[in-house]
């Protein structure tokens, strides 16, 4: 068992206490600092930046290779973690718990916690997991102060949370599933840009996935969140599904071919896909096309009867006409204007 005690007053300071414990090298580059580990303790990286509205993302992308406790005094820093694991799983508890009021973070799963003044936050890392595990920190104070203007439209609950700027309460909020997070952990790790652009683009992220967090809660508190009766293992088989859909566009996919390739009924498919897209699957079908079909006639030379063969559709009337009901304009109006900003650009 490795025990890492943390008293710091910020990410950085946390990170670099960390890198005490397990060793590793800290470089810093546009921004962004990361740990590099590889040794015997540990294998991977731990990254944080911040920003200057009270925020910071520090990521987890590293196997330990023994348990690891991390115990962290909110004396001096105590934010609001809205943490969500991508890949693995780690516990949690509060400093006057006990090991059998150990919470579970699953992959997938959606989870708010701060501590009190004083008080400490225990993190249980397994052994020999590889884990992804991205923790968005909020500073009550210069959040309040830059971003949080219109805060009565949180839910009160959650809204007391970061109004609580002395730290007097715990909070810690275990949501469901969400898949459509994960598509945006994802989009952070393929983040290519450089410089400024990437510093940017990380925190157009961040925005959203913190948005993402507190909308869950809201709805869930309002009890308008997810009701389902799907399985994570049923969900992640949807979600693999709905990109097979995309990638294979022109394919005349029908329910019945879907149940009997992913093993799961027609009612599960549907609840499936209307909790993850908002969409039946005919529906989901038809958006993926569409949004192929805009960027075909957006990048490409091909003309629309082309476009509408590309994408499995053999009607262009009706293709025209649920093109204008999505988008507002016709498909060929659609590519006259995109011709003609061509000429003026």
């Amino acid at each position: 068992m490795i025990t890492i005690n943390v008293d710091a007053k910020d990410t950085a300071g946390t990170v670099e206490q960390i890198k005490e414990a397990i060793g590793g090298e800290l470089t810093e580059r546009w921004g962004q600092h990361t740990l590099t580990v590889s040794n015997k303790k540990a294998e991977g990286h731990i990254r944080f930046t911040s920003f200057d509205w009270g925020v910071s993302l520090l990521e987890y992308e590293i196997t330990f290779f023994d348990e690891v406790t991390l115990i962290v005094d909110a004396s001096k820093y105590n934010p609001i973690n809205f943490c969500f694991c991508l890949e693995g799983y780690c516990g949690h508890k509060f400093g006057y718990q006990t090991m059998n009021e150990l919470r579970i973070l699953e992959q997938f799963q959606s989870v708010i916690i701060t501590s009190r003044d004083g008080g400490f936050n225990h993190g249980y890392f397994p052994k020999d997991v590889k884990l992804s595990i991205s923790i968005i920190q909020v500073e009550r104070k210069p959040f309040l102060r830059k971003r949080l203007n219109q805060g009565e439209t949180l839910n009160k609950e959650l809204y007391r949370v970061f109004l609580d700027t002395d730290h007097e309460k715990v909070f810690a909020y275990f949501g469901s599933y969400n898949l459509k997070m994960a598509d945006k952990m994802n989009a952070l790790k393929k983040v290519k840009a450089k410089g400024m652009i990437r510093i940017m683009q990380i925190e157009g992220l961040v925005y959203q996935i913190l948005s993402m967090h507190m909308m869950q809660h809201n709805k869930e508190m309002a009890q308008k969140g997810p009701q389902t009766s799907l399985l994570k293992r049923e969900l992640k088989i949807i979600r693999s599904y709905a990109k097979k859909i995309e990638k294979n566009i022109a394919k005349d996919f029908s329910l019945e071919e879907i149940a009997s390739e992913t093993g799961l009924t027609q009612a599960k498919l549907q609840e499936g896909f209307k909790l993850l897209y908002n969409r039946t699957v005919t529906e989901y079908i038809r958006h993926a096309r569409l949004e192929v079909a805009r960027d075909l006639i957006n990048t490409t030379e091909m003309n629309i009867s082309e476009v509408v063969y590309s994408i499995g559709f053999t009607s262009r009337s009706y293709f025209s006409k649920i093109f204008k009901e999505k988008y507002g304009i016709s498909p060929s109006e659609f590519k006259s204007s995109k011709k003609e900003a061509g000429v003026v650009g």
